[in-house]
Order: C-alpha cells, then structure tokens, then sequence
C-alpha cells in the first residue's frame, strides 16, 4: 500500500509527542507506526497523499502543548503493509539532531492527584506524568527513554507498567513514572551523616525542622536547595553565616499564590510567569512591608522586592502545602561556587551548612539553579537575569540561520555558560557560576563532556574570548589543541552587541543600528576595561563609535567590590569632593589610593557597571559590596522610590549635550547635590535620566534611529523602563528576548559574531 515517512525534529521527545500521535492517528484511522530516535520523531503511515498531508498538518497546527518544533518533512517511501497503528521501540540515527527537553514544572493534573485521599499517588513525592518532570537534568543520551535516563534502574510496578502501556493514559510512555508501590527512594541525614528517618514520614520531619528554626538542604530536580523558615530572623541568620552570604538576597517559595499575594504586588504576566511550566523565579516588589510575614531585613536586605517562587515539584508542594508558610530555598553551595548535585558531595559540603539532609536515589546528571525573571514596572518588559531550569539549554529561533559547522564557543569568565551548534540546533547551556572559582571551572567542563557525550559530537570550530586570563578562553584553545581544530577570539562588548542582533534576526539587516552595551568589565582592543560602550553595525560590521569618558581603572578585582574606590577615582577631581570622599577611607588608604590615581600611566575604564558603583557611593548608600552588582541594585531602589511617587519631577540635569564635551556624567553636579542636600532618591532618579538622554545624544549624533542593549547594567528594570518611555517614539528598540543581558549571552554572541564575519 502507497506509505508516506514524516520526519519531525524540535522538541519532541519527553512531551507525550508519541502518544499524541498514536490518539491521532487512532482518530483517523490510519495503521503504521512512530517512534523516537536521536534525530527526532518519525512516522510511517499507509495512506494515499491528500490523506497523509492532512494528517501532518493536524500535527503541526495542534501539537501537545509541550511540544516545539523547528522541522518536518513528509515524503513517499517504499510501499509497506501495517495491520494497526502502534509505537515501536527507539532506534539510532546517524545524527543525534534532536533538541534536549528542558525540566517541567508539577502540573496542575499530578498536583490535584497528591492531594487526593482516593488517588494512588496521594503524598507521592515524585508524581509526575507526560506533562511534568525532570527531563533535561537527568537524560544520559539520546534519544529521551527511560533506558537513556536516571530513571532505568527503577522498575515500575504492574500498575505503573498498565498505565505506561496506555494509550488512553496521560503516563503512556511517560519515561519518569513511578507511585509509592515502586518509589523513588527518601531519606534524612543529620549533619554527621545519620540516618534519621526514611520513607514518607521524611516529610512531616522536614516541616517539623523548619518550625523549630533548622536549615534542610533538600533534593530537588537540578541540585540542592538549603532550605528555611522565611519567617525566621534567627534561622535566615544563621543560614547566612553558614553559607558566607551576608546580604545577597535570598529567594522565596511560597505555598501557593494565595498567600504569595499577600505580601507581593504580582500582575497578571507575572502571574502567568510563576505558574507556567517554566516554573521560574520572579522578582516582585512587596506591598507594605508592615503587612508582610516574611523577614524581609533578612532575606531581601536594604531591597524593596523579593525573588518568589511557587512549588514547582510536588515534594516542594506537599512539604509547603504542610507547612503553609514561605520558606528560603537558595542555591545549595557555599557562595561563589556551583550548586551542588551529587549525594556524596552534598553530605561532605553541606553538612557544614545544614542541620539535615533530605535526599532521594534518583540521580541528576546536570546541575541547574533556578532560572529568575523580573518584569519592568512601567512597560512590562521582560528581563531574565538567569536562564538555567526550564529555560535552557535548547535556543529555538526558526528564523536564525545556526551554522552549518559544529561550533562551541566557550562564553565569557563571570555568569558563565557555553555555546554548542550541533547538526544546526543551537544550545546554549544553564548558567554555571563564576569561572574564577575551581570547583566552577570543573563543574563547566563537566557539563561540556555532557553534551558532547549525549550528540556523540564534538566541534569542528572553537569560539573565545579576547581575554587572556579567563578560564573560558584557556578550556578553549586546550579543546582547540586536541581536537586539531581552528579558534577565534572575539572581544567581549562585541559579542554582547552580536547577541541581541541574533536574538532579534538582525545580522543581516541593511540599516544601521547602534549597539548601547553596558555593564561592569571586558577587554577592550586597546587593553583597557570597557563597559560603557557605542557600537556601530553597519554593512555587516561592528565598530566601536564612542565610549563613556574613560577614568582610572586602580586596584584590581578590589575596585569592583569596593564602589568607594569607583567614587575616588570619578570624583576625586570635582570641586568639594574630598568633604564626602575623605571619610569612606582611613588616612592611610588615601594616602595610598592618592598616589596610585595620581600615576599617568594607570588602567583606564569606561565601565558604566562601576560608575554605577561610583553614583551610589557618594549618594551614602554603600562603600563595600559583599556581591556582584549590589551597589547598582541599592540605587536602582533608591532611584525607583523616588519615580514611582516625583515621575514628572526628574530631569536629565547630570548630562546636558551643550556643556558635555565628552559623553560623561556631570559627577562635579551630582557631589554639589549631595553636599547642598538634594533628597538622595531624586539624584539617583535623574542620574538614571540622565543615562538615557547621553544615548539619546550619541543616537542622534550618529543619526541612527535602531538601537539594540546588551550588558549586565540592563538588568535594570527602572533604566529599562526610562529608555522605553523616552525613547521609543524616536527610535526602534532591541532588547534580549530568550537570553539575559549580563554575561550569559556572551556565548551566543560569539556564535553571531561568527556568522557575521563569515557568512
């Protein structure tokens, strides 16, 4: 009989694409077969070709809900004979060209199930279905089966396999089926590594522990979280000095949206956000601290906003749906290091954090933290500060033309993650932490074996950065060398500006567009630190058209961490400025620090990452940071307090074009405010002003009316906001859509850069 073969690739695997196929055809009557293999799905129906077409279209136009898909072909092949419509078994291709599935949120299905007295899976900690569930953090290889995952040790019980065998079931083919009659295993350790309890009596432990102040390190889909009351000054205190981590905020799971709502001002997008299978965190401003039961000075110190989450698994469902209050759930590490995974590990690493262990023997491959979000408050605009968890590692743009060749481009030092082009798939790993750390440098080369394992591939072409101390750029050409095969090195801001060109399909664009790229460091072509950079694409190249006045760049790593010394070095110049500087330093410091800036052959910087450190130390709001970006975030608040309230009262007054001759902010202005006691809040606001009109200056001045940002400093939702609100009607604006601004596109930008050069 005349057979028709339909060959379809996206993310397809793990998304119950098989048995949507067989209820399909089963609908229409149709007799063959489909299956998964490392190339995607295929399908061999009899049928003649009016019929067949029609059956592909109902699969592109109503695939599961889950499903993406990025290619599909149908062709005529050799005629065979099917006696019913069946799913065969997965082979191999030649190719492993299919995208990786990220990890699913608990569904609205499976948590209804838990909750349930009369359903089976009651207070079943890893309830999943074809719906929701690990995928990406516990594949081993391809294609996506139980066999090939964590999952293959565990047999399912003979209700489990009926429900597998099911077409009519939503666990048909769901490869991480379990119940409690064939479980995933529990267990509590105290700190010394004890066994205290096991089974599901683990869970009104874990409740029990919080309330009485104690930290859990708990299990989850991409690693450990440490866990506590976040209603508990002591306990988020004690957390705080375990973990080395005195002010960075902390995120918050919240039971359920009910009482998120009560303490956070959420919006409709926002809503959908928190609740969608992504399951991120999302950063949301409180309502009135007074009304609020977290410990806010705790968790979110100085900060006007809270990083939430709701319970994306249902063993975080049942403990807070117990518990009925927030708790922490923070990254389990020591600070500055990955997020620990492995159970051996953990009970070496975070015993010394945590006063128990709640663990299970289902083993995760690939680390991933939380992936955070945060919308702007005026425009809506959405900003993600970290993709990992639900949102990596697959980038999917139909319209972006990924290269032909199999390219890994190593990414940049800080917020590092790497780049690999597969058989014209592009992926973009998880966040993976700062590369100066040496536990971080094994835990990124760890997860590159991983993917080159899981395609069976390795690259044909090696992308790094300039930069000639990261570990990035060592790990590039040591891979270059021992494969044989060719590197190139692209500068840092460059590839951040080729980024947000692809993410908007604009390398080819035949009008000119500026590149605003901001943020705290880079090497630069002239060897200096650029951060506040002025690019032009034009006629396929990138240039660099003007840059933030540069001052010096002394001390190192120290500046960065210290905005006092950003301050010294912007304002020690400025009339009246030794009355506020002087007292941020010991006599001896500025005697030292004196010297040093009064040295003619110093480091320069243009980065707008410290002027933003520079700005809030002189306002009074912080001298020494304990994290990265801390100062940019106190004076985004700072900043923000005063908008929301004087919107009409700011003006752009610390850069006018007429008394700028360069493309600077007037720091002698911004100290005469301070010392004539301008309110602190509207000279952080109108400094936030002020940045937006020196681009609108340079757009001008260029006549260039498309401009594209990228660079950690557009992290921030306020200077978002301003740029949307005083630009858009004069200029068409390019933001990052799939990626975050800060250094975790820097991978994908040395891709673009590639392509631009190249192609």
């Amino acid at each position: 009989m005349t057979t028709f073969h339909i060959h379809i690739q996206g993310i397809v695997q793990g998304v119950g694409f098989r048995p949507f196929v067989y209820n399909l055809a089963l609908s229409k009557e149709l007799l063959g077969w489909v299956n998964n293999s490392t190339d995607g799905v295929h399908i061999e129906i009899n049928a003649d070709e009016d019929i067949a077409q029609a059956f592909l279209d109902s699969i592109i136009e109503y695939p599961p809900e889950l499903a993406h898909i990025t290619y599909f072909n149908i062709f005529k092949t050799k005629e065979k004979e099917f006696s019913k419509f069946e799913i065969i078994h997965s082979v191999s291709a030649d190719e492993n060209n299919v995208l990786l599935t990220p990890d699913f949120g608990l569904c609205p299905t499976c948590k209804k199930e838990i909750h349930d007295p009369d359903n089976k899976r009651f207070n079943y900690p890893f309830t999943t279905c074809i719906n929701c569930g690990p995928r990406f953090s516990i594949i081993n290889k391809l294609p996506y089966d139980r066999e090939t995952t964590t999952m293959d040790h565990f047999e399912m019980c003979e209700s489990c396999q009926k429900e597998y065998n099911d077409p009519k079931n939503r666990r048909y083919y769901s490869q991480t089926n379990s119940c409690p009659d064939c479980s995933i295993e529990i267990s509590l350790l105290n700190s010394g590594g004890d066994l205290i309890d096991e089974g599901n009596n683990c869970l009104k432990d874990v409740v029990g522990f919080w309330k009485k102040g104690k930290i859990v390190a708990i299990k989850g889909i991409g690693g450990y979280l440490l866990t506590c009351d976040a209603t508990n000054p002591e306990a988020i205190k004690l957390l705080r000095q375990r973990k080395n981590r005195p002010d960075k905020p902390f995120a918050v799971m919240y039971p359920n949206l009910k009482v998120l709502k009560k303490e956070l001002k959420v919006n409709q997008v926002e809503q959908k956000e928190l609740q969608g299978v992504n399951a991120p965190i999302v950063i949301l401003d409180i309502i009135e601290q007074s009304n609020i039961i977290i410990d806010v000075d705790s968790v979110a110190p100085k900060l006007n906003c809270i990083g939430a989450m709701l319970p994306y698994t249902p063993l975080y469902e049942l403990l807070l749906s117990d518990f009925a209050k927030p708790v922490i759930a923070t990254s389990g590490n020591v600070s500055g290091s990955p997020i620990i995974f492995e159970d051996k590990q953990a009970e070496e690493e975070l015993a010394s954090i945590a006063d128990y262990l709640f663990i299970n023997n289902r083993d995760i491959v690939v680390p991933q933290d939380d992936s955070v979000i945060r919308y702007s408050a005026q425009q809506q605009q959405r900003i993600i500060i970290r993709r990992s968890r639900g949102l990596s590692p697959a980038y999917i743009n139909p319209e972006l033309k990924v290269p032909p060749l199999n390219i890994f481009a190593a990414g940049g030092g800080l917020k590092s993650t790497f780049s690999f082009t597969c058989f014209k798939n592009f992926y973009t790993s998880q966040y993976l932490g700062n590369l100066e750390n040496m536990i971080t440098q094994n835990s990124y080369s760890n997860v590159v074996d991983h993917f080159f394992e899981i395609f069976n591939s390795k690259p044909e072409l090696v992308l790094a950065d300039k930069h000639p101390l990261y570990y990035s750029r060592q790990f590039a050409v040591d891979l270059a060398d021992k494969l044989s095969v060719p590197i190139h090195y692209f500068q840092h801001h460059k590839a951040h500006f080729a980024a947000v060109l692809g993410e908007n399909n604009l390398l080819k664009s035949k009008e000119s567009i500026i590149g605003i790229i901001w943020d705290g460091t880079g090497y630069g072509d002239d060897n200096n630190i650029w951060g506040g950079e002025f690019f032009e694409f034009k006629n396929e190249e990138i240039n660099r058209i003007a840059h933030y006045e540069y001052f010096d760049h002394i001390l190192g790593d120290k500046m960065a961490k210290e905005p006092r010394i950003s301050a010294l070095s912007i304002g020690l110049n400025a009339e009246s400025a030794e009355e506020i500087l002087n007292p941020m330093f010991t006599r001896l410091e500025w005697h030292i620090y004196g010297v040093l800036l009064g040295k003619e052959n110093n480091l320069k910087t243009s980065s707008i990452g410290r002027l933003f450190d520079a700005v809030a130390s002189l306002l009074g709001l912080i001298d020494v940071s304990s994290f990265e970006g801390q100062g940019g975030m106190f004076l985004e608040k700072c900043a923000s307090s005063w908008y929301g309230k004087n919107k009409e009262a700011i003006h752009p007054v610390y850069f006018t074009p007429e008394s700028n001759s360069t493309i600077s902010i007037n720091i002698e202005k911004i100290i005469t405010d301070v010392i004539s006691g301008e309110a602190k809040e509207k000279i952080a606001a109108q400094f936030h002003l002020s940045l937006v009109e020196m681009i609108r200056h340079v757009a001008q001045k260029s006549n260039n009316k498309n401009l594209a940002f990228s660079g950690g400093v557009f992290q921030n939702s306020l200077l978002i906001d301003l740029i949307i609100e005083n630009l858009q009607d004069d200029f068409k604006l390019y933001f990052h859509k799939q990626l975050s601004p800060n250094d975790e596109n820097i991978s994908f930008g040395q891709v673009m850069l590639y392509e631009i050069l190249n192609y």
